[in-house]
């Protein structure tokens, strides 16, 4: 059974929105003050993450800013993002052109407890804050890695939203990333 990790970079204050200043949020491009150093070893910790994952999941606008930056981006990582498996839940996403991707169609919910029983490894969602609340609101996330950066910026979405219900994790790893980032691993508190 494939288990749904939730991977994401986020601010101190739980900012997901536009790390790296693509999107035209005004506090967008956060990510890139954490100096070279930072780059890099947050770079190893993402390379050895798609290394061992056998599946990203995306909705539908996460899946196109990648899709549209990866393909033509070459070396390890991006040769693992292209081969890796992909699976886009979209309504409205018709042929889609990067490699190895099915779209999901239907209901949210009973496309990806199907694919957790299809697939035996790791299955990455990043970006995708939509999803993420949809999967968290259910009980289907297996485990949170999360790189907190540490900037403060008092607005913009949130990786967690409303939910019916507490969420109760437990922390199972926490390291420093280059001095200056958290790289933390929850997962759901009772699994």
């Amino acid at each position: 059974m494939g288990k749904i990790i939730i991977s994401e970079n986020v601010s101190l204050d739980g900012v997901v929105q536009d790390p790296a200043g693509d999107e035209g949020f005004r506090h967008g491009g956060w990510i890139g003050r954490i100096g070279d150093r930072g780059r890099d070893e947050a770079a190893r910790v993402a390379l050895e993450e798609a290394l061992g994952t056998e599946a990203m999941l995306l909705g539908r606008r996460s899946y196109e800013f990648l899709a549209a930056r990866w393909p033509s981006r070459t070396g390890e990582f991006a040769d693992r993002m292209n081969s890796k498996a992909k699976y886009v839940v979209s309504s409205t996403l018709h042929d889609p052109a990067w490699t190895n991707t099915t779209v999901l169609r239907g209901e949210v919910v009973d496309e990806v407890s199907a694919l957790k029983q299809q697939l035996a490894g790791d299955i990455v969602v990043a970006g995708s804050f939509q999803l993420v609340h949809t999967l968290l609101e259910h009980d289907l996330v297996d485990e949170l890695r999360l790189m907190i950066y540490p900037v403060v910026l008092g607005a913009g979405a949130r990786l967690f939203g409303e939910t019916s219900d507490k969420k109760p994790l437990r922390l199972i790893g926490n390291t420093t990333v280059a001095g200056d980032l958290a790289y933390l691993t929850y997962q759901p508190a009772g699994r």
